[in-house]
């Protein structure tokens, strides 16, 4: 009976190979397995094999056409999986035009990139080792020509997956680890798994606030059922706005851009001031002009600097940009308001911010909280003038929601608090 499964595996070849069982891992806490079930169809579960090979891939600098530059690089697991650059340096030192964003819960997006140019991790994995800024490999064939060439990549990916080195299996490999890499087993995951006292008084005051006055959870919604923080769409808030003419952008985009080119798109958005038509890039839709995808909050503490351009170096550079309705221009999210958030809610809603740290990642937080606190009181995006309603011409009526609605957590909705203040 050995003797013939042994030889139904080898006729299977690498099909069988890769229909392993995914691995035996308790999801940490805030991790839903249904949506995992949801978001990982069976043949693209994590397998040890793929994992490992993965894994190595991912940290393999050799992968870069100077052996400078892995995945790795600006995707650091010891910073939650970013490089706290404000744009990311790649192969000969050159600068993207992207902030580098996190590839903890990256298997739950439902598109990557800022712009959600790639529909799945796979798609995602090769970008970056093909364009000229970041890993500089001239093309996908010279990539897998490379990894042939190295000794011990053939037998391995012959032990994975049954042949040779090839661009989709090394893609497969790279996406199985990163399908592996989650957040969650924060203070406010235990929270809302009732532990009422994980998080602080002016923590539940932020959460309050977060889901209330500071609208948001408009599009980072977090709960039990929606775990991720994000609505997973786009919008244009008012960062990509500060020093470009969008039409003459848009009609240059137009112009340029070749329809379902993915490599071209990638090397638009990071070497060129194109990169700040977000997903117009993309779909060419009016509506998506400097529009980039509602990123997760989770680890947001420990992943600035912050924005599709990392252009706010604090979460209080944040929470000051929303404050005051974003920076206007034709084509801004309905849904950017003057918040009027006072100083002591701005503290509590950091706070909160930060209670949304993965538990293995506390002794960063400690640190980026210092950090940011030490630059607290060099608030370039602070206007509080028109955040109040004082002064600005936005269209709309003043402040926006209605200042006289009291905060939930000072009605004791979670638990004992007081008000802003108070620690």
């Amino acid at each position: 009976m050995k003797a013939l499964t042994c030889v139904a595996v080898l006729a299977l070849g690498g099909s069988a190979l890769a229909q392993s069982a995914p691995p035996q891992k308790p999801f940490p806490l805030g991790v839903s397995p249904v949506l995992y079930e949801l978001s990982v169809p069976p043949e693209r579960r994590p397998t040890a094999a793929r994992i490992a090979l993965g894994e190595k891939l991912f940290n393999d600098k050799r992968l870069s056409a100077d052996d400078s530059v892995s995945c790795a690089t600006c995707h650091d697991p010891k910073r939650a999986f970013t490089d706290g650059l404000p744009q990311s340096e790649g192969v000969k030192k050159q600068r993207g035009k992207r902030n580098s964003p996190t590839v903890l819960n990256a298997l739950f997006n439902a598109t990557q990139f800022w712009d959600g140019r790639a529909g799945s991790l796979e798609e995602q994995a090769l970008l970056p080792i093909i364009n000229p800024i970041e890993m500089g490999m001239p093309d996908v064939e010279a990539v897998v020509a490379k990894v042939k060439g190295l000794p011990e990549y053939p037998p391995e990916f012959q032990k994975v997956f049954g042949r040779e080195p090839t661009a989709e299996d090394l893609a497969t490999a790279i996406a199985a680890f990163e399908r592996t890499q989650f957040s969650g087993n924060a203070r406010f995951d235990r929270f809302l798994a009732g532990d009422s006292k994980a998080l602080n008084a002016s923590e539940k005051r932020g959460w309050a606030l977060f889901n209330g006055k500071a609208r948001c959870n408009s599009c980072h919604a977090g709960n039990a059922v929606s775990p991720l923080f994000s609505d997973q769409k786009f919008h244009n808030i008012g960062i990509a706005a500060h020093q470009h003419d969008f039409s003459k952008l848009a009609a240059e985009a137009l112009r340029v851009v070749r329809t379902g080119d993915a490599k071209q798109i990638d090397e638009l958005a990071l070497q060129t001031n194109l990169s700040e038509m977000g997903r117009f890039l993309v779909t060419k839709n009016e509506n998506d002009i400097g529009s980039f995808k509602t990123p997760t909050l989770r680890n947001v503490g420990v992943t600035g600097p912050y924005m599709h351009d990392g252009s706010l170096a604090t979460l209080w550079d944040v929470i000051d940009h929303y404050n005051k309705g974003g920076i206007p221009n034709p084509f801004l999210d309905g849904g950017m308001q003057r918040l009027g958030l006072t100083e002591p809610e701005i503290d509590d809603l950091v706070a909160f911010l930060f209670a949304l740290t993965s538990e293995d990642l506390a002794a960063l937080e400690k640190k980026e909280l210092a950090s940011q606190r030490a630059r607290k009181n060099k608030r370039p995006e602070r206007d509080t003038a028109v955040a109040l309603g004082k002064k600005g011409n936005l269209g709309d009526i003043g402040v926006s929601p209605d200042l006289s609605i009291s905060n939930p957590a000072d009605r004791g909705f979670y638990g004992p608090v007081g008000p802003s203040s108070e620690k």
